[in-house]
């Protein structure tokens, strides 16, 4: 008799109760739900159809599947999408075995008959695995009800081995098509009154000794998904007592619905109530820790809790803990001096937690090289990173002149500085300072001479060496080809990108600075002065051009590949390589369009209303002072090449850093070390393709600084002296705007009435303010809704026409939604500070752009989806 002959035959299902928990048999999340089972811990009754179901019901399409799969290129996003509809296609007309289907019932009709509701989830033998992180890669079905609806969850299970996520996945971690199939878990479905994630360690900061839980009201999947925000409790292991966390205003819950799940508003008594009590986190607490004793390791677990009783619905080894020793960096350049910081400005360009790859090449050519090339004092950074975000350092900035049309600049670049928050002056005398400038200035002016003579052929040039450079980094077959095009083509090209921006801010002269104030002194009020800071042709502003494309897109006058050819790498966070760009995703562009339908006013009517606007206010001054109007027109003209040449130098620099972000992606192909890259600097990216691959040694701990900040909340716009982070983060009474750090938390003054920011489009509207994190966020802006969000850039101007008001925490007079809003007629204040966090979607506010204030006129009657 044959080896084959005397090993057992695999079931083609096993109850979650069975004795086997091997991966290559009931897949990760079946091996795990049965080692729980088998523990005695709280699981939902269940069934697992084995991996052996599935080889048997594709069978016949072994070698169709592999020949599809095994020479895609992982980096090829339109093979992959090909390779995944082939598969697709291919299941679609799977004929199921009689055997299995057979077994699929038999086990069904034990939980309760057709009738009853299951959760179908997949279970694939290459996920939940201590070196990889396959989480999410495959599809799970709740409330499915009926044997037909089974049998079609099933189905979709097994074809989600085969979407073009999880195969890029695997073909980027060399895991083959022999190596992996796919199982299934069938469980009764948990009606969870509230559920949610526990860590068994902190995954921020590593600390072994407490549990993190997320929690949030209904089923799961909206926590999991990171489609709600969730409570968060830190619970020590040892007590059971919370030592930390937040309740959230958990707006949406995933709730069953006769054919599926739908998301809902939570109830305006529910929103900000604990989803558990601090018994039942306790209660939590032990079951995790037992969880983790089982295992042996930190653990992540999904939870359920209903009528009282937690059930658990997974458990999986936590893939990227960072090191309990502390070994992960700090990101904190406010401990190099005494010194106001402020992320107004640069904020807008990188809004979020940049990754080490992205702040090495900002901090190199956009601030060394750009318009800041000079305000570099010696032993002094014009900018630095602060928990992962870029801060321009005011204390430098102003002190290279103190010129009023300098300062003018800077207002209006920054916004007005605060009076009870001085600027500390650098511990150098005038002399010093001039002496620093001067040494670099003669360099600087020379370098930035060609792109001033001849900014717009400069501009084309730009975009055509992009587009070249692009190719040739696709081209390129090894990690030498890739670091001897970087030294002869990418570096020159960032560094003549950025030089392109400083000019495109000095088209115009300064007029973009002095402008405001000479209409003051004419008595033009501040309705009149932003309607005639205005382009006078948006067809010419950058930041205005994704949305006016997509209006003739709409129209029939372009074609999606003329639309991605021209602003398809601009985005909501263009500079940050890790950043997915309009160009890179097929839906992108459709669901802007989508989304221009429901906006409440066309477009062109909103330019058309502002050009009259503009005409009218034009005459008004000619009334007043018609000997100016001659200087008016001339000053008007000015601004609008100024206007022009900052966005149209912005635009080729984001160009720029996108073709930067393929040379990284690339990179991660040819070395085969993927994204880990991303938290390299340029010249440690560069050792790797050169052969040495020390630096890979620093990534660990970097991505987990990196993930710890984006956990915490973002720092305050303003901060003075050394932020302690930690303690700012920890304390409830915290500002999101400013940080003293001579006063310790700096809890002093907080506003409670009115929110004043900076005038950014005049005009006086009230309605209902709909609080977004992010510009994935944006479908629920309802028509004629005030956007309220920490800050926009030119990935949100296609929200703008849908909105009747804009209020950031970030800004100033000439941050991009004070520029768009102008344009577009639309009321915006902006650099509130802290406008996200004392508005709540669904107040009533009131928002006067001209006097830069917000009013809260009541809190939401009702609640708000």
């Amino acid at each position: 008799m044959s080896l084959a002959q005397e090993k057992d035959p695999v079931p083609l299902a096993l109850a979650l109760g069975a004795p086997s928990v091997a991966v290559e048999v009931m897949g990760g999340k079946g091996a795990s739900l049965a080692r729980l089972t088998g523990a005695g811990l709280p699981v939902p009754d269940g069934f697992c159809l084995t991996t052996e179901a599935y080889r048997r019901a594709v069978s016949g399409l072994d070698a169709r599947m592999r020949a599809v799969v095994e020479t895609v290129d992982p980096a090829d996003p339109a093979a992959l999408e090909t390779a995944a509809k082939t598969a697709m296609a291919l299941f679609a007309e799977l004929d199921i075995p009689e055997e299995v289907l057979s077994a699929l019932h038999d086990h069904h009709a034990h939980l309760g008959g057709p009738d009853v509701a299951v959760a179908v989830r997949s279970s694939a033998t290459a996920e939940d695995q201590p070196d990889l992180s396959f989480a999410g890669q495959h599809d799970t079905f709740l409330n499915v009800v009926g044997a037909a609806a089974l049998v079609d969850a099933v189905r979709a299970c097994w074809a989600s081995l085969w979407t073009a996520r999880a195969i890029g996945y695997r073909r980027l971690h060399s895991v083959t098509a022999d190596e992996v199939a796919i199982a299934v878990v069938v469980q009764r479905l948990v009606p969870a009154d509230a559920a949610g994630i526990a860590f068994t360690a902190d995954p921020v900061t590593g600390a072994r000794d407490r549990i993190v839980i997320n929690a949030a009201w209904g089923l799961g999947e909206a926590v999991v998904g990171g489609r709600t925000s969730a409570d968060t409790l830190a619970i020590d292991k040892a007590s059971g007592l919370l030592v930390g966390g937040k309740i959230a205003d958990k707006a949406v819950m995933t709730v069953a619905v006769p054919d599926g799940t739908l998301e809902r508003p939570v109830p305006a008594d529910l929103r900000r109530r604990p989803a558990l009590s601090p018994d039942q986190s306790a209660e939590l607490t032990r079951l995790a820790v037992q969880v983790e004793e089982l295992f042996g390791s930190p653990m992540d677990l999904e939870w359920a809790l209903h009528e009282g009783s937690f059930q658990l619905l997974q458990a999986r080894p936590i893939t990227t803990l960072p090191d309990a020793d502390g070994s992960q960096e700090t990101w904190n350049d406010t401990l190099t001096g005494d010194y106001l910081w402020t992320r107004s400005n640069f904020g807008e360009a990188v809004p979020s937690v940049m990754t080490p790859a992205t702040w090495s090449l900002f901090r190199t050519y956009f601030i060394g090289q750009a318009w800041m090339g000079v305000a570099v004092i010696e032993g002094h950074r014009a900018a630095g990173n602060v928990a992962g975000r870029c801060y321009v350092n005011l204390s430098t900035l102003t002190s290279v002149s103190r010129s009023k049309v300098y300062r003018s600049l800077m207002n209006e670049s920054f916004g007005p500085f605060p009076d009870d928050l001085p600027i500390p002056p650098l511990p150098l005398s005038r002399l010093q300072v001039l002496r620093s400038v001067m040494a670099k200035g003669p360099a600087f002016r020379r370098a930035l001479g060609p792109y001033l003579k001849d900014f717009p052929q400069q501009v084309e040039r730009t975009r055509e060496t992009c587009e070249a450079v692009r190719s040739r980094i696709h081209a390129a077959g090894s990690a030498a080809e890739l670091a001897r095009l970087w030294r002869t083509d990418v570096d020159p090209l960032l560094r003549s990108a950025c030089l392109l921006f400083a000019a495109g801010g000095r088209q115009g002269g300064v007029a973009l600075a002095t402008f405001p104030r000479w209409l003051r002194r004419h008595g033009v009020n501040p309705a009149d002065t932003h309607t005639l800071c205005t382009t006078a042709d948006p067809d010419a502003l950058a930041s205005l051009g994704p949305l006016l494309g997509l209006e003739r897109l709409r129209r029939g006058e372009l074609t999606h590949a003329e639309y991605a050819a021209r602003w398809g790498h601009r985005c909501p966070d263009e500079f940050e390589l890790a950043a997915v760009r309009p160009i890179e995703d097929d839906q992108w562009i459709d669901r802007q369009v989508a989304g221009l339908d429901q906006a409440p006013t066309d477009v062109t009517a909103l330019l058309a209303a502002q050009r009259a606007a503009r005409d009218a206010a034009v005459a008004r001054f000619a009334a007043r002072h018609p000997r100016k109007t001659k200087s008016l027109r001339a000053r008007i003209r000015k601004v609008a090449v100024g206007l022009r040449g900052r966005e149209a130098g912005r635009s080729e620099t984001n160009r720029a850093f996108w073709v930067a972000r393929v040379f990284w992606l690339r990179a991660g192909e040819v070395t085969g070390h993927g994204d880990e890259l991303l938290f390299l600097s340029a010249d440690e990216t560069l050792m790797v393709l050169d052969g040495d691959t020390s630096p890979l040694e620093r990534v660990p701990g970097r991505r987990a600084a990196f993930e710890r900040y984006r956990a915490l909340p973002a720092p305050p716009m303003l901060i003075r002296g050394r932020f302690d982070f930690e303690g700012w983060a920890a304390d409830p009474g915290r500002r999101s705007d400013r940080y003293d750090g001579r006063a310790g938390l700096d809890r002093q003054g907080r506003p409670t009435s009115d929110l004043t920011g900076f005038p950014g489009s005049a005009g006086c509207v009230e309605g209902t303010a709909r609080v977004l994190d992010s510009m994935e966020q944006g479908a629920q802006l309802r028509p004629g809704e005030i956007l309220v969000t920490s800050v926009t850039n030119v990935g949100w101007t296609p929200l703008f026409p849908r909105a009747a008001a804009v209020v950031t925490d970030m800004g100033a007079p000439l941050s991009h939604a004070a520029i768009v809003a102008r344009e577009l007629g639309i009321p915006a204040v902006v650099g509130c500070g802290d406008a996200t966090a004392r508005l709540r979607t669904g107040d009533r506010i009131r928002v006067d752009g001209g006097g830069g204030t917000v009013t809260v006129l009541g809190p939401s009657n009702t609640t708000q989806p």
